[in-house]
């Protein structure tokens, strides 16, 4: 096979879809995530800041496999899934991750590879967890608790304090596990 062809293959399986290696690095990251929540994520809640240790890692995974939208779209299925284990309203998580994981993937693809040291990390983290929380704010106060809609304004610190977190979070593990997948 010339190295044309070679390459349109590999092109090709990796559009058609995660390979097992991909899928089984998913499921660490979300296994992992998972278990931060439900540990040190629910101890350091009392700071009015809850980690989202389990968005962190669907933002950590799509930031190393650099998966299409759609495929983004499975992982951050996967991820409400995982999540909709401990929230207090079945089905609003996968409203809120299904768009915020293809936002982390469409800043992903925009931005491509910007150098080991950049801020895409932080700023896809932040922008992904902000709004995968406004939606949920959004919708739990208006929709299941049916209060005012200026209650969501009471909940923005808690929003954007848990974005700050994630971001940072995933620009600390971004370059470590990047290193290590490599290998």
């Amino acid at each position: 096979m010339s190295e044309t062809t070679q390459t349109r293959t590999v092109t090709t399986t990796k559009a058609a879809g995660l390979d097992v290696g991909a899928l089984v690095l998913v499921a660490i990251l979300l296994a992992a995530g998972f278990i931060l929540n439900l540990t040190v994520g629910k101890a350091l809640a009392i700071t009015g800041i809850q980690p989202e240790f389990v968005i962190s890692s669907y933002c950590l995974a799509i930031l190393l496999l650099r998966p299409t939208r759609a495929q983004a779209a499975v992982i951050g299925l996967l991820a409400a899934t995982v999540i909709q284990l401990t929230t207090s309203i079945p089905g609003l998580e996968y409203v809120c991750d299904l768009p915020a994981s293809v936002l982390m993937a469409t800043i992903v693809i925009m931005t491509g590879e910007r150098g080991p040291r950049g801020v895409i990390p932080f700023v896809g983290a932040f922008a992904t967890t902000a709004v995968s929380g406004l939606i949920f704010a959004s919708l739990a106060t208006t929709v299941f608790l049916k209060a005012d809609a200026l209650a969501i304004l009471a909940m923005l610190p808690i929003v954007f304090g848990t974005a700050a977190f994630n971001g940072v979070v995933v620009q600390a593990l971004y370059l470590p596990l990047k290193k290590a997948v490599r290998r």
